[in-house]
């Protein structure tokens, strides 16, 4: 019997038996547009993974493989057919240079300025966490320091901590009177200070973020209750805080650490030894001792310096909980 064209109730044509629109092949073409669907996401990534390639894994390598190379200023010209040294330029840097003194500071420094620079971020925040005339404009002030460029700050510092300068006029006329702030012991602790300074705010914002999320009807069953401003700030107010407060310390303490501008414009180069940190000492090495091997070691210390607290960074806002739990 030859092939009859039935037209079923609902309108579509059938011709030998097969609904029109069908593959007679086992609709493969379908199987395979669901499938680079549901893969569509991993394209999406493509962009963002050829640029994170370039910018991040390119220069790693290149910077390892400089540090294992004898690269000077002699040599830079061809840096591809300068000696190999293998760990020669880690051991120096170890051994026979400033290295483990411009850890120790740069650490402190850090440690420092962000555990002073906390208190001041929650109680500014929780001050102006209630309205208040005044309220918007008190907020923008607060924020002056965090929005300057550190280019900007490092002058304006430079300016005012000079002999005879603005915080020696200050001081003295409360019969203070200071040694060199930018030269000698004092220098490490203007640094402190001037970080200090340009890094609360942002204390301030992320505690300021955090206190939105206290339940208003915690603070009303707080106020019923006849709790007194200390009870609520330590029993319900910073168990809310703790998150991001850890966060805050933790990416303070990365930013203090990798802080170049700031020293590097406050003091000059060279800069004292005191606050001769990691990133001014491996700026010092490559352009002004044109030793860029021992420099790139140096580098590739301070990723792993880094790599720590980046790590307790990353478990404290469980990136990598996915993978704990297939485990």
């Amino acid at each position: 019997m030859p092939n009859a064209t039935l037209t079923p109730p609902s309108g579509a044509v059938v011709t030998g038996g097969s609904p029109a629109g069908t593959n007679p092949a086992g609709g493969r073409p379908a199987r395979r547009r669901r499938r680079f669907e549901r893969n569509r996401p991993l394209w999406m990534l493509l962009p963002g993974g050829i640029l994170m390639l370039l910018i991040i894994v390119v220069p790693l390598i290149v910077a390892v493989v400089m540090s294992t190379l004898d690269l000077d200023q002699y040599t830079l010209q061809s840096w591809l057919q300068a000696p190999f040294i293998g760990l020669g330029n880690y051991v120096e840097a170890v051994t026979a240079s400033p290295l483990m003194r411009s850890i120790g500071i740069s650490v402190s420094f850090a440690v420092i300025a962000a555990v002073v620079t906390m208190p001041i971020g929650i109680a500014a925040a929780l001050a102006t966490q209630n309205r208040f005339r005044g309220r918007a404009l008190v907020r923008s002030l607060f924020l002056i320091p965090y929005v300057l460029p550190a280019f900007v700050v490092g002058t304006l510092w430079r300016t005012m901590l000079q002999p005879g300068g603005v915080v020696d006029s200050l001081l003295g006329a409360v019969g203070v009177h200071s040694g060199l702030w930018l030269n000698g012991p004092l220098s490490y602790w203007s640094l402190i200070i001037v970080q200090i300074w340009t890094s609360w705010p942002f204390f301030y914002l992320l505690v300021l973020a955090g206190l939105q999320s206290v339940d208003h009807e915690v603070h009303e069953a707080a106020a019923i209750d006849g709790a007194t401003w200390w009870i609520k700030l330590r029993y319900v107010v910073l168990p809310y805080l703790r998150g991001p407060v850890l966060l805050a310390l933790i990416i303070a303490f990365l930013h203090n650490i990798n802080a170049f501008t700031l020293p590097f414009v406050l003091f000059g180069v060279p800069a004292p030894q005191d606050v001769e940190v990691l990133p001014v000492l491996t700026y010092m090495t490559s352009f002004q001792s044109f030793r860029f091997g021992l420099s790139a070691a140096m580098a590739i210390c301070s990723l792993v310096l880094i790599a720590i607290p980046l790590f307790v960074y990353l478990k404290a806002v469980k990136l990598d909980s996915g993978e704990e739990e297939q485990r």
